[in-house]
């Protein structure tokens, strides 16, 4: 079949400028902060890409050999899902948020919180799940009120392509594609932002992060890590096998959220590499290089970095290990490796290779874990209950699965964002409308309170002095040891028991905390 998708093609440099003044001139009109306008300019996008969902599905193929299921599952089906779901509760999020627990003299006031957008933003896309990063976090720059340029990967081309059709239904003076490399995205980060989004590796990340800085430009990164998964002896074998390898399986190992390398238990690594060799052999009868559900690299110096890793790797491949340079295939491969310094475990290898390190306990396994990279985007604890909390107790993460992989990163009504360098900030549904608003704090003095507020004004006196303490409460209910005061009067309004002498004396008593003291 011919291939229908027009080819490649950058955006002129010379009108990447232009293009972002007149975005922020359009959003200076106010176009884009009525609700009936952002939603219609989502319905266009969930038309947009029905209409065109055979195009994306064949660029899809072409780029990163992705099957009809994974396409839907995690790229269109998932950002349409998006779509409707924002629709359905942006008229409540827009809402401006009531202020609770205020003080009696800020009341007056009727505080509010006002959601408002942040204005003409920069959205980079990612080329390992090209719509799905691209067009999601473009849902919540359009939900929160915002002119945006979307800036496809130009290593998945053919989706780039697709998109930049997309991105026609909507609003031309409010909505824009630029295509290209390095120099389309250098001028793009020349430019004046109120909010740029990146998703991809942590080096680019750490340069748009500088460039932001030159303008004290806000940004969203959404990195990478090398994500560990933990086995302990008491996780099901079998099913824990099942789901290492789909996650390993889906997008041939090209999920920033996957995991990077599993420490096993080394009393269950046998039975753990017999489940995974049944496990791929049910998941791919015919094997992966000829089944329609199994990926490609997305590109070829991808294919080749990953060769490189398991060329330089000093453990034992166990099953797997077949590839083609020219279709850039490469089967899920599994390798033992003896030490937390192997490069398929100091390095984030972004593919289908499944190292396994055994450990002789938990602890082992959790110091491991922390040593190669204390703040991963995800981590993925396998064992009873017990061991779970442990893991995720001392274990940070950006976000985790208990006993699976990848789960907590496909909600729409989840937030997802990484941690110290596997990134800042978070998006997906309500959290994507937040992203690309500010949160406005408004207070309304009425010409009434000024009879309580004359205190504030020259010349100060002493007696003013009493009156703005006598408003303010500075009076702790702790004393310097940080043990909490209990009076009679708050143990009684919350429905507290007290005990009779203490009633009849009328005085406070410090209550110290242990773990069995109810408050």
């Amino acid at each position: 079949m011919a291939k229908s998708i027009p080819s490649f093609e950058s955006t002129s440099v010379e009108t990447i400028q232009p293009l972002v003044n007149g975005l922020r001139a359009a959003f200076n009109t106010q176009v884009t902060k009525p609700i009936e306008f952002r939603l219609t300019q989502l319905r266009k996008l969930f038309w947009g890409i029905s209409d065109n969902e055979a195009a994306l599905a064949e660029a899809l193929k072409l780029d990163l050999g992705k099957s009809a299921f994974e396409t839907f599952l995690t790229e269109t089906g998932w950002v349409k899902s998006d779509i409707l779901y924002v629709c359905k509760h942006l008229p409540k999020w827009m809402k401006d948020g009531k202020v609770s627990d205020i003080p009696l003299t800020l009341w007056p006031m009727s505080p509010r919180v006002k959601k408002e957008p942040l204005g003409t933003v920069l959205i980079i896309g990612a080329y390992n799940y090209p719509v799905q990063l691209t067009i999601g976090p473009l849902i919540g720059a359009i939900a929160a009120g915002n002119t945006a340029i979307l800036k496809p990967s130009e290593q998945a081309p053919n989706v780039a392509m697709v998109l930049g059709k997309i991105m026609s239904v909507l609003e031309p003076s409010c909505y824009s594609c630029v295509q290209g490399g390095i120099p389309e995205s250098t001028t793009l980060l020349d430019q004046k932002w109120d909010k740029i989004f990146y998703t991809g590796g942590a080096n680019v990340g750490r340069i748009i992060a500088k460039k932001a800085a030159e303008t004290l430009t806000p940004i969203t990164l959404e990195l990478g890590g090398r994500n560990p998964a933990i086995v302990t002896k008491n996780s099901d074998i079998r099913l824990t096998a099942r789901r290492l390898l789909w996650g390993k399986a889906i997008n041939a190992g090209q999920s920033c959220i996957s995991q990077n390398y599993t420490l096993v238990d080394r009393t269950v690594l046998p039975q753990l590499v017999t489940e995974l060799s049944t496990c791929l052999a049910q998941f791919f009868p015919d094997g992966q290089a000829s089944t329609p559900d199994y990926g490609r690299i997305a590109t070829t110096r991808g294919w080749q970095r990953l060769k490189s890793l398991l060329d330089s790797t000093s453990g034992k491949i166990l099953l797997g290990g077949k590839m083609d340079e020219k279709s850039r295939f490469m089967e899920l491969t599994v390798v033992e490796v003896s030490s937390p310094t192997d490069p398929l475990i100091a390095e984030e290898h972004f593919g289908p290779i499944l190292p396994l390190l055994p450990v002789p306990d938990l602890d082992a396994a959790i110091r491991i874990a922390n040593e190669v990279d204390p703040t991963p985007l995800a981590a993925y604890p396998f064992g009873n209950k017990s061991e779970v909390e442990t893991i995720l107790a001392r274990v940070r993460s950006g976000g985790a699965t208990v006993n699976d992989t990848l789960y907590h990163a496909g909600q729409p009504v989840l937030p997802f964002g990484g941690v110290g360098e596997s990134g800042q900030g978070a998006y997906r549904g309500k959290a994507s409308f937040e992203c690309f608003s500010h949160q406005r704090t408004i207070t309304t003095t009425p010409a009434w309170l000024e009879m309580l507020l004359g205190g504030r004004y020259p010349p100060y006196t002493g007696k003013k002095l009493e009156q703005m303490k006598g408003m303010l409460n500075t009076k702790p209910n702790f004393d310097r040891e940080g043990r909490v005061k209990v009076s009679i009067l708050s143990y009684i309004l919350n429905g507290k028991v007290v005990g009779v002498g203490a009633v009849l004396m009328g005085e406070s008593f410090l209550l110290r905390f242990s773990d069995d003291a109810v408050l």
